[in-house]
C-alpha cells in the first residue's frame, strides 16, 4: 500500500538517534548496573496541589469539549503572565492552547512554512525539530552553534544562510541540548535580519523557568521592534515537572492566531478543560519546584565540570539553564558516538552522542543532570575512572 509524501519525508527520523539509549535499557533489563543519563525527566513529582486541582476539575465535570483556542480561564492567566514578562500588552486572543509544546510547535510551523520553503535552525538542535519542519514540506537549514560563542546563535551565521526561500528562524532559548541562553543583544541582532528579510521568529522557551543563578533569560516577545513577527511556544512540562499532562501553548500576533485556529480545530480542538484548570493554577501561582530543580541541576553541572577538569582531559560546557550539560570528548581521539558506546560498555554509564542532535558536535556527548545526587556522583566517578584508564592504556 502507498503512503503519502509526508510519510516519506519523515521516514528515518528519530529512532536511530536513540540506539544507545535503547541499548542501555536492554543492558539494565538484563541485570547490568547502568546509570542512565540520556533523557531529561524532572527529578521531582508533579506538585500535589496541581494533581488535586486536576482531580477536582474532573469530578466537577470539566471533561467536555474545549474551546478551540483553549479554555478562556487559562488564556486569561497566560495573557496576564506574558504581559508581565514581556512588558507589553498580551491579550487572550494572542494565545492558542495545545497538548504540549511539541503540538504547539507542529501547528505553528504549519502556519509559517510549506513546500519549497526553508527554516533556519541552530545546530545542535532538539531531536524533533527536523521532523516538525519536514512535515510541512519545508527544508531545515542548520546554522552551526559554535562553542567559542557559547553555543548562542549568531546573526552573521544566520545571514550567510538566508535565501529567497527562507521563511522563519527557529530559536531555542534556553537551549537544548547546550543550556545556552540568547542575550538581548543576540535577539536584537537576529531581529534585524528578520525585519530585513520579512521572516518569522519562532521561539521555543520551554526551559525559561529553569534558568541558573547569575543568568538572565530574555524572550523575543519582549523586544518591541520585532514583537509582531514573534511566536513563542512553551508548556508546564519542565517548569512544573508535569510532562505527562501535555499542556502547552503558543503566544503570537492575533492575526496569526486567528488564521491558525481552523488548522488547530481540525487537528485537536483545544486542550482538556480539567488540564486547563490545573495549568491556570500553575501559571497564576508560579512553580513550587522550578527553583529547586534549577539549583540542583546547576550544582550537578558544577560538580561534573570540577571533577572532569581536575582529573581528565574531558571538558564540560557549563550550561546556563535546562537539564543537560555537554562534554567535549575530543581529547580521547574518539567521536562522541564511539566514546558513548565505549563508556556504556566499560563502566555502565549511558550518555547521548552529540551527533544525535545535529552535525556540529561530532566530538561531544550530552549528559542529563536530572539523576539524583548519589547516582549522579557515582556516574561522574565512573566517567573519571573510564577516562583515566583509557588514557593509561593508550600511553
Amino acid at each position: 500500500m502507498k503512503t503519502t509524501d509526508v510519510m516519506q519525508r519523515l521516514a528515518g527520523l528519530g529512532g536511530a538517534k536513540w540506539d544507545l539509549h535503547f541499548k542501555a535499557r536492554e543492558m539494565a533489563a538484563g541485570g547490568k548496573d547502568v546509570i542512565e543519563m540520556t533523557i531529561g525527566e524532572p527529578d521531582v513529582p508533579v506538585p500535589q496541589s496541581l494533581l488535586d486541582t486536576a482531580a477536582r476539575a474532573m469530578h466537577a465535570g470539566r471533561t467536555g469539549y474545549s474551546d478551540g483556542r483553549g479554555e478562556m480561564n487559562l488564556r486569561v492567566a497566560l495573557a496576564e503572565d506574558y504581559s508581565a514578562r514581556s512588558g507589553r500588552p498580551i491579550e487572550p486572543d494572542n494565545i492558542l492552547c495545545f497538548p504540549g509544546t511539541q503540538t504547539a510547535l507542529f501547528a505553528v510551523m504549519a502556519g509559517v512554512a510549506q513546500q519549497g520553503d526553508e527554516v533556519l535552525v541552530g545546530d545542535p538542535l532538539y531531536a524533533t525539530y527536523e521532523g516538525v519542519i519536514r512535515a510541512t514540506g519545508a527544508e531545515m537549514v542548520p546554522v552551526p552553534l559554535r562553542a567559542d560563542h557559547g553555543f548562542r546563535m549568531q546573526a552573521e551565521d544566520i545571514a550567510a544562510r538566508i535565501t529567497p526561500r527562507t521563511r522563519a528562524i527557529l530559536l531555542t532559548t534556553p537551549h537544548n541540548p547546550t543550556g545556552s541562553i540568547l542575550t538581548r543583544e543576540d535577539i536584537t541582532d537576529i531581529g534585524k535580519l528578520a525585519l530585513k528579510h520579512d521572516l518569522w521568529i519562532l521561539s521555543d522557551e520551554v526551559y525559561a523557568d529553569l534558568v541558573f543563578e547569575g543568568a538572565t533569560f530574555t524572550s523575543p516577545l519582549a523586544v518591541e521592534e520585532i514583537a509582531d513577527r514573534v511566536i513563542a511556544v512553551s508548556s508546564v512540562s519542565k517548569s512544573h515537572a508535569s510532562p505527562g499532562f501535555r499542556s502547552g501553548w503558543c503566544v503570537g500576533p492575533r492575526s496569526f492566531c486567528d488564521a491558525l485556529l481552523p488548522y488547530c480545530e481540525t487537528m485537536l480542538f483545544g486542550n482538556q478543560p480539567f488540564i486547563a484548570d490545573m495549568t491556570e493554577q500553575a501559571v497564576r501561582e508560579g512553580s513550587p519546584v522550578a527553583a529547586g530543580m534549577a539549583a540542583r541541576f546547576a550544582a550537578r553541572a558544577g560538580r561534573l565540570a570540577e571533577q572532569l577538569h581536575a582529573q581528565t582531559d574531558l571538558r564540560v560546557h557549563r550550561p546556563q539553564a535546562g537539564m543537560f550539560a555537554m562534554i567535549n570528548v575530543g581529547a580521547t581521539g574518539q567521536t562522541g558516538e564511539a566514546y558513548a558506546m565505549d563508556l556504556l560498555a566499560s563502566v555502565g554509564v549511558a550518555v547521548m552522542p552529540g551527533s544525535s542532535f545535529g552535525d556540529t558536535l561530532p566530538g561531544w556527548v550530552r549528559v542529563a543532570l536530572t539523576i539524583e545526587d548519589t547516582r549522579f556522583d557515582e556516574a561522574v566517578a565512573r566517567i573519571v575512572s573510564h577516562a583515566v584508564t583509557r588514557k593509561q592504556a593508550v600511553a
